[in-house]
């Protein structure tokens, strides 16, 4: 890789995102890229699997306590991926973006990424809303390439709706483009459908589907990603070939989002038909179970 590539995943709190966002920072670095990972997220939960479930010091913090060692905020997790979290303000004070925003400019201000001189660099971004300091990466093109994390929940498509509304919007000021959607959690072929059926009528593209699995769950109890509790796992195998997918994507959609009250109409009609496959696949399972 001759030039850094700089993306930003972005979904709804709850969906994965950073679960996604650090298997595939641990599964990049497994095949050969040096990484640095930069949590967007309030919560400042982005990077614990990196660093065996343990939360690390945030940029708001150095900022708070007046230090200027900037040295502090890039700490080293799994494989040698370099782990920034932004944080936010205390309690009930001051804007959640705010953190994106210090991060970002104190980043950029002391060459911090420079000095690191990472071959790709990720935002994780809280994709629930899109104003304010969430969608610097996107208003302000630090991003070369945005990917949305979603399942089929009604909430979490909303959130990509409203995610496409911001590129569409500054993408014809040098904002970031999309590169992609990421379905997760998937178990039913209805829930793929939805996906590939909203990616269809959006004029985007889904670059890979996640399927639900016990197993990301037991590492994330472990404190690691899959990529280093599962190594041999077939969802490990999952990540790498997102990873290497993203590496190679060229791709650059502007989305045709759709008006609220229409994808209203759109979700119903495809959550009914989640619905009925989960009630039939129930009672598959309860016929086959009864017999003696």
């Amino acid at each position: 890789m001759t030039k850094r590539k700089q993306i930003a995943i972005y979904g709804k709190g709850g969906i994965g995102k950073s679960t996604t966002t650090s298997n595939l920072s641990a599964a990049l670095s497994d095949i050969g890229y040096s990484v640095m990972q930069i949590g967007c997220d309030p919560k400042n939960d982005s990077t614990t699997t990196l660093h065996k479930g343990k939360a690390i010091p945030t940029v708001l913090d150095t900022v708070r306590s007046r230090s200027n060692d900037f040295d502090k905020v890039i700490h080293e997790g799994y494989n040698g991926v370099q782990c920034v979290e932004a944080g936010g303000p205390e309690p009930g004070v001051g804007c959640a973006g705010r953190g994106i925003i210090a991060a970002i400019e104190l980043l950029d201000t002391n060459g911090i990424i420079d000095d690191y001189d990472p071959d790709i660099v990720i935002y994780d971004v809280l994709g629930d809303v899109v104003c304010g300091g969430f969608a610097i990466p996107i208003r302000q093109g630090i991003a070369e390439q945005v990917y949305t994390v979603t399942s089929s929940d009604y909430m979490a498509i909303y959130a990509v709706n409203n995610l496409f509304k911001g590129i569409l919007k500054y993408s014809g000021s040098g904002g970031a483009l999309l590169g992609g959607i990421i379905g997760n959690s998937i178990k039913r072929i209805a829930q793929k459908d939805m996906i590939d059926d909203f990616s269809d009528k959006t004029g985007t593209n889904v670059i890979e589907y996640i399927p639900r699995s016990s197993t990301v769950t037991q590492c994330e109890l472990d404190g690691v990603t899959t990529i280093e509790g599962a190594p041999d796992s077939q969802q490990a195998q999952i990540y790498r070939d997102l990873a290497q997918k993203i590496v190679d994507n060229k791709q650059k959609y502007i989305p045709k989002p759709f008006d609220a009250d229409d994808l209203s109409d759109w979700a119903s009609t495809w959550i009914n038909r989640i619905l009925t496959e989960e009630k039939v696949s129930s009672r598959g399972i309860q016929k086959e179970g009864g017999g003696v």
